[in-house]
């Protein structure tokens, strides 16, 4: 099927048990809402920013996300993003995964979503040889590995604003902006996320640090904005987080261009 925009109407789908879109978009938000089908969907180059019910999580390109029907949910893609989405009817395929999983994308996994999302709306994916695709697809996301690029939300509106926003500060000074102990924010923390406040402000800055390399951000630039002494030592917390250093991450990304 040709490329979708953002002015294109979404296909109908009734009479389908499987659907696949290509498409590019920028700036772009699609608001909360939710599916009465499963959602695989894929980035090839760009980032997107998914929000789920209490967490965010960041699909830069060769990650794909499971979204199970019917859990509301929300898409935020800030510069161009050439994805691949591909719905699915929980009754048609019974052993769909229960929950959301994110998880990267090897080249059969790709090769098949990419058949998937380009094929036309009429096709009929219970007749060979599209049958056999699909097989391939479903086998594949159930084997595929978890990349869990994760940021879990509190549930205090206050501190679950901060995630939305620019870096979150340190713990003292969130702490005097709030007027509530530092003591009582870590609490809160902890019990909503599982995560201390300085363990959640890195897995924060990791997650932002992605997404502008994903979107050909420069190590300077990433190092000032996120809070960093220097370049150096925001290339050691990236290697430490992800075993790549910025460059040979970036490098790696280039691979789906």
């Amino acid at each position: 099927m040709p490329y979708l925009d953002a002015s294109d109407p979404f296909p109908d789908l009734t009479d389908r048990h499987a659907l696949g879109i290509a498409a590019r978009l920028a700036q772009h938000d699609s608001g909360l809402h939710q599916h009465p089908w499963g959602q695989i969907l894929y980035t090839r180059s760009g980032c997107i920013t998914v929000t789920l019910d209490q967490q965010l999580c960041l699909l830069p390109p060769g990650r794909l996300i499971w979204i199970p029907a019917l859990l509301p949910h929300q898409a935020q893609m800030s510069q161009h993003v050439d994805y691949r989405s591909v719905y699915l009817d929980p009754g048609h395929y019974p052993n769909l995964p229960p929950k959301v999983q994110l998880l990267a994308a090897n080249e059969v996994l790709t090769a098949v979503l990419e058949r998937v999302a380009q094929a036309d709306l009429d096709q009929d994916w219970d007749q060979p040889p599209a049958l056999h695709v699909m097989l391939v697809l479903l086998d594949e996301l159930q084997r595929a590995p978890d990349q869990a690029l994760f940021l879990p939300l509190p549930l205090d509106a206050r501190l679950r604003h901060i995630a939305l926003d620019t870096l979150p500060p340190a713990l003292h000074v969130l702490a005097t902006y709030l007027g509530a102990s530092e003591k009582t924010i870590s609490r809160l923390f902890k019990r909503d996320t599982g995560l201390s406040y300085q363990q959640w402000r890195q897995q924060w800055r990791l997650l932002k640090s992605i997404e502008q390399l994903s979107t050909g951000g420069s190590v300077t630039q990433l190092a000032s904005d996120l809070g960093f002494a220097s370049d150096s030592a925001f290339i050691a917390f990236f290697k430490e987080q992800t075993g790549l250093t910025p460059g040979q991450y970036a490098r790696q990304q280039s691979y789906f261009d």
